[in-house]
């Protein structure tokens, strides 16, 4: 009981302190200790204790995503230095209209997403473009990490056929596909797509008819007496990342997103080379700029790594896998419970799947359909305030607060994927 008291407790502090803006690399060891301390996991000693368990999951997240979080940086800062993100932003402008900014910049994220491209890198590759749109048509900035997450983590992360990791986690455990139940997931994305679209479009045009509008900060790129390239020089280094992270998916898997982004960084760099304002400074940037980031979500996965090992997260994971009623009700509350105690869609994914999947397979459940329901709803509840995306798309990319952008952000990234959860278990009930 008291186990159980000290992880909701932990989480519960956790969400409280990262709403506040403390800062992660205090709240997230801190939490964690609450979560050890009512769970009798000693902190120093001991085979497994709280100092080796919080840091081998910190660790483990940088030794895995380091090059992704150092290479998408120098991407999006070469972008931005070289006035490559401007003219791409000003070409769409010019095309669509300021009223179709945050169009835009879902698109671009939906493409780079179902492209293969990390949700990390596709945030730190948007932001430069995104903020220019923004900044054109003088939208408030603080729906930029609604912008991006809703086009990267919503309805292209967890559909048939893409190739994030939170799509073929499935594939191990369930013996399906990427493509599977791909007819009531194309229904779902584009309902997903469409609702929440309105809802970001509706929550900006408030704000707009409230008074408020974009705000210039010091270091935001600036913009005068600027000659721009051609926006083809920006979109070509998109388009070769794309391409890249399509052709070495299969064999190299997450590591083909470090070909891709070199890739990349480099065919910006030739293209627009003449473009750099200041490439020392802009290394300089990226650099801190990916350590900053890396390190906020280090914090919060450690945290996560301390739950794990605590009977309370052992109990809960029981519980949820052993629900009454229809079968996919009971796998959808069991991944999104678990997803949103890790703070991770992906750790939800591989904590859940081995129980569940063998228990409602047996149970004659069809397997692509309980792929689909355990990709969707790993892809809502993981998205509370301590998500490593969320802070890190909020915080270290976009430099806004919990308080001024989050909301935003569970509406699009916690909300729609549930209702486009309901929908898909709707919808299975009625093909059965």
């Amino acid at each position: 009981m008291l186990s159980m008291i000290g992880l909701i407790g932990g989480l519960t502090l956790l969400i409280v302190l990262t709403l506040r803006g403390m800062n992660l690399f205090i709240s997230a060891p801190l939490c964690a200790v609450v979560v050890a301390l009512t769970s009798g996991v000693p902190l120093f000693v001991g085979e497994t204790n709280f100092v080796s368990a919080y840091m081998d999951g910190f660790a483990s997240f940088v030794a895995a995503w380091f090059f992704m979080f150092l290479l998408g940086s120098l991407f999006g800062k070469f972008m931005e230095d070289t006035g490559a993100a401007d003219a791409v932003a000003e070409w769409i402008i010019n095309r669509l209209g300021k009223k179709h900014a945050v169009a835009a910049v879902v698109l671009a994220c939906a493409i780079l997403t179902y492209g293969g491209v990390s949700v990390f890198v596709v945030a730190f590759s948007v932001y430069p473009m995104a903020l220019s749109l923004f900044k054109d048509a003088n939208l408030p900035r603080r729906f930029i990490p609604a912008a991006l997450a809703f086009g990267s983590v919503t309805f292209t992360m967890t559909s048939a056929g893409s190739p994030e990791i939170q799509n073929w986690i499935p594939i191990q455990y369930l013996g399906t596909s990427p493509y599977a139940a791909w007819e009531v997931s194309l229904v779902v994305a584009v309902f997903m797509a469409i609702f929440g679209y309105w809802w970001l479009s509706k929550m900006i045009r408030n704000a707009v008819a409230n008074g408020e509008q974009f705000e210039q900060r010091t270091g935001d790129p600036t913009l005068t007496e600027r000659a721009l390239p051609h926006p083809v020089t920006g979109l070509i280094p998109l388009a070769v990342v794309l391409a890249f992270s399509f052709l070495f998916h299969d064999e190299l898997k997450q590591n083909a997103l470090i070909i891709a982004l070199t890739g990349g960084v480099v065919a910006l760099a030739l293209i627009n080379y003449k473009n750099f304002q200041n490439v020392g400074k802009a290394i300089g940037d990226a650099s801190t700029g990916a350590l900053i980031a890396i390190g906020n979500t280090a914090a919060v996965v450690g945290f996560g790594s301390i739950a794990k090992i605590t009977p309370a997260f052992s109990d809960a994971v029981a519980l949820m896998t052993s629900l009454p009623g229809n079968e996919l009700v009971g796998a959808a509350v069991a991944v999104s419970v678990i997803a949103g105690l890790t703070g991770s869609a992906s750790g939800g994914q591989a904590i859940a799947l081995p129980v569940v999947g063998p228990h409602y397979l047996d149970a004659g459940v069809n397997p692509d359909q309980l792929h689909r329901i355990v990709a969707i709803s790993s892809g809502a509840l993981d998205s509370l305030p301590h998500n490593g995306y969320v802070v890190t798309t909020i915080r270290a990319i976009c430099n806004e607060t919990h308080q001024a952008a989050y909301w935003p952000v569970a509406a699009v990234t916690v909300v729609v994927p549930f209702v486009g959860l309901a929908l898909a278990i709707s919808l299975f009930m009625w093909w059965a």
